[in-house]
């Protein structure tokens, strides 16, 4: 699968599912088409859980517009798509705008930093440093405070080009919220959000177009989902996480930071004064980290700390519980959240994690409530 298959409207088939929830797969409706439109972290997801077979067996086709996060929920906000896909979860004035609109964690994965750095095989920067680069404080590969972070690597004095995504994005979000939390410079001069301002750098339309300005410019540096990193044949960062120990968006790496969560809210509970404490609640982006006392073995809980990728994210399947076509919406979530498809999208070149058990039984019973 490659990614340029990613185009607007890219169709795709989807199944139904039985047993536990909800709906059964005698009920769907034949011919029955869904649209969605969305974040395009998820698509690779959303393409490779669907089997063809299953159009041929229940009549139901899916199309989906790997559009950017930002416009999936304009889009189910405006009632012009059954589903939206963020990666970035609703805002307590979003859910307003999208008027009882439930999202519901279908996937895991990470957004990260690539670049193109002729020479140089490994790279770490601490979230500060990123900060400071994006910012254009730090300028040039061989500044003292990138150096200190790889010793053994040879860092060249050439321009560092910062590329970032010129339309509202999931990774935004997370990739904005993570430096936020470690940069009070961040915080105070830029802020996130799904869209911000850049105050240095070049924007690219999508993660697909992040990733082809990256390849072709020496010296850049971007923000890209993990998917897409390893789809253009560029190097990932090794991110600092809180334990100090530089990370890779690697599936154990997710899941441990995923692992981490204190609770899992009721996601059907979602409303225009509650959208903002669900986000915090589900939000898995730079996880504290706790040290052992003096001499004691660290616990089950400080090892997933110490090993927590500090950019992992769930991703989100928004939807409308009025829908005209809600019944087969439930089937074709149902469908992507059984332990097979989700299994389809873990590890191997997709690289997403399976979601944690507590979140999957919370999406269950937000499934069966639509």
């Amino acid at each position: 699968m490659r990614i340029k298959r990613f185009i607007p409207m890219l169709a795709l088939l989807a199944a139904v599912s039985a047993g536990t929830l909800g709906t059964s797969a005698s009920s769907a409706v034949a011919g029955t088409t869904l649209t969605g439109a969305g974040s395009t972290l998820v698509a690779p997801f959303v393409e490779n859980v669907f089997d063809p077979d299953f159009q041929a067996k229940y009549g139901t086709q899916v199309t989906y517009g790997a559009v950017g996060s930002g416009t999936g929920v304009t889009d189910i906000s405006g009632k012009t798509v059954d589903f939206g896909a963020s990666d970035a979860p609703l805002t307590d004035a979003q859910e307003a705008a999208c008027s009882g609109c439930i999202e519901i964690p279908w996937a895991l994965s990470a957004t990260g930093l690539d670049y193109n750095l002729s020479g140089v095989s490994h790279l770490n920067l601490s979230g500060a440093v990123i900060a400071d680069i994006f910012l254009g404080t730090i300028t040039t590969w061989n500044a003292p405070q990138i150096v200190a972070l790889n010793k053994g690597e040879t860092l060249p004095d050439e321009k560092i080009t910062p590329v970032w995504r010129n339309d509202s994005s999931g990774d935004t979000y997370v990739f904005t919220t993570f430096l936020s939390k470690v940069s009070s410079a961040w915080a105070s001069k830029v802020g996130a959000g799904t869209s911000v301002s850049y105050p240095t750098g070049t924007g690219a339309k999508g993660n697909s177009g992040v990733a082809q300005v990256v390849a072709s410019t020496q010296g850049a540096i971007g923000n890209n989902s993990w998917f897409y990193i390893r789809q253009a044949g560029l190097k990932a960062v090794g991110i600092e996480n809180s334990a100090g120990k530089f990370e890779y968006p690697y599936e154990p790496n997710l899941s441990a930071a995923a692992g981490l969560l204190k609770k899992v809210p009721t996601l059907s509970t979602l409303s225009s004064t509650t959208a903002t404490t669900i986000a915090s609640d589900l939000s898995i982006v730079d996880p504290p980290y706790s040290k052992p006392k003096k001499g004691a073995k660290p616990t089950a809980l400080q090892k997933n700390e110490a090993a927590a990728y500090p950019l992992a994210t769930f991703t989100y399947v928004i939807v409308r519980p009025d829908d005209s076509n809600i019944s087969t919406l439930k089937q074709f979530i149902g469908f992507a959240l059984t332990p097979a498809e989700q299994a389809k999208g873990v590890g191997g070149s997709l690289q997403f994690a399976p979601l944690p058990k507590a979140v999957a039984a919370a999406d269950t019973t937000a499934v069966n409530g639509l």
